[in-house]
C-alpha cells in the first residue's frame, strides 16, 4: 500500500497525517513541490529483464523526459536470495547506504515497477514518510533533505532518472535525525 505519514521533525510520535489515499498524498506532496503519480504495473515484473521493462515503459519515460533533461535512465533491482548465504550482508549494506539524511544536486526521480521503499523528506519542521510501491512515481526536488529505507528485506525494482552520471551521489548532512523515526518495516506494521 502506498502510504504518507507526516510527523513533526522534532518528535516522530507527533503524527499529523497518515493516509493511503492517493489523492490526499498527491495534494500534500504537491504543496511541497514534490511530484507523485501512478503508472500501470507489469504483471510479475521481477521476472521481466530490465531492458524489456524499460521498453514497456517507453511512452511514460518519453513523456516524463520530454525536455531531454534526463541523460541517464536505468533500473535498480534488489531481490531477496535466500539461497545465497551472503544475501543478508548484501541487503544490510545496500540498505545502510541511504539511511542517513542527505541531499542531491539534482531531482531524485524514481518509478517503482515492483516492490517498495520509503522516502523520508525532511521539510522544515516536518518529516514526510512516503512509502512507495509498485506503480508509484515520485520526484523529489534537488536539494531536499531526505533519506531512504528499503526495509530489512529489500525487494524492489525502480526506474531511475539522472541528469548526470553521478546524480545519485548524496551530500550527507551529518544530522542523525533518521535514527529517531520509524523504519519502513515499522511504518507498515503500525496502525
Amino acid at each position: 500500500m502506498t502510504l504518507l505519514q507526516v510527523m513533526a521533525a522534532d518528535n516522530a510520535a507527533d503524527v499529523r497525517v497518515r493516509t493511503t489515499d492517493d489523492a490526499v498524498i498527491g495534494t500534500e506532496l504537491a504543496g511541497h513541490g514534490i511530484t507523485f503519480g501512478r503508472w500501470p504495473v507489469v504483471d510479475n515484473a521481477t521476472a521481466v529483464p530490465s531492458d524489456e521493462l524499460l521498453a514497456h515503459y517507453r511512452d511514460q519515460v518519453a513523456e516524463l523526459n520530454e525536455s531531454g533533461r534526463y541523460k541517464h535512465i536505468d533500473i535498480a533491482r534488489i531481490h531477496p536470495d535466500d539461497a545465497d548465504p551472503e544475501w543478508p550482508k548484501t541487503a544490510e549494506g545496500a540498505r545502510a547506504k541511504f539511511l542517513n539524511e542527505h541531499r542531491h544536486a539534482e531531482d531524485e526521480v524514481r518509478y517503482f515497477a515492483a516492490g517498495r521503499g520509503c522516502f523520508y523528506l525532511h521539510l522544515g519542521h516536518e518529516v514526510l514518510a512516503v512509502v512507495c510501491e509498485g506503480g508509484d512515481l515520485l520526484s523529489v526536488p534537488a536539494g531536499t533533505l531526505h533519506w531512504f529505507d528499503m526495509g530489512s528485506r529489500p525487494d524492489f525494482i525502480a526506474i531511475r532518472f539522472f541528469e548526470e552520471e553521478d546524480g545519485w551521489v548524496g551530500d550527507f548532512s551529518g544530522d542523525r535525525i533518521s535514527e529517531g523515526f520509524p523504519t519502513l518495516d515499522e511504518l507498515l506494521t503500525s496502525s
